[in-house]
């Protein structure tokens, strides 16, 4: 992760339903679902004004992170996530044993 988003805290936003990182006035958010300690992620997004410098990725990586740290299980729907797991397969830790047979496809569309 790069330096400037070391000490930006995600946000788990219950009322919206998204895991949100605010960099520089600008919000990038994960949607998500969440069912006991299960949770979906759903789709992420980034503002243009952030396109380039990694805060996807960044808001990924603390998600990731707030999931392991508060026993939640990831459901990776999000394409984004998917691959980000995929590429990171340390993170397979979180996805329960059904859906990791998903990340052995050659082709996941």
């Amino acid at each position: 992760m790069k330096e400037e988003f070391l000490n930006l805290p995600v946000i788990k936003n219950e009322e919206t339903k998204r895991f949100e990182l605010t960099v520089d006035g600008h919000t990038a958010f994960i949607d998500y679902e969440e069912n006991e300690k299960t949770i979906k992620l759903i789709h992420t997004e980034s503002p243009e004004a952030l396109a380039g410098r990694g805060a996807a990725t960044a808001l990924i990586e603390k998600t990731l992170i707030y999931l392991e740290e508060n026993k939640y299980e990831l459901v990776p729907l999000c394409q984004l996530v998917f691959a980000y797991v995929k590429r990171h397969p340390e993170w397979k830790r979180l996805v329960p044993s059904k859906y990791l047979r998903l990340f052995d496809r050659e082709d996941n569309n």
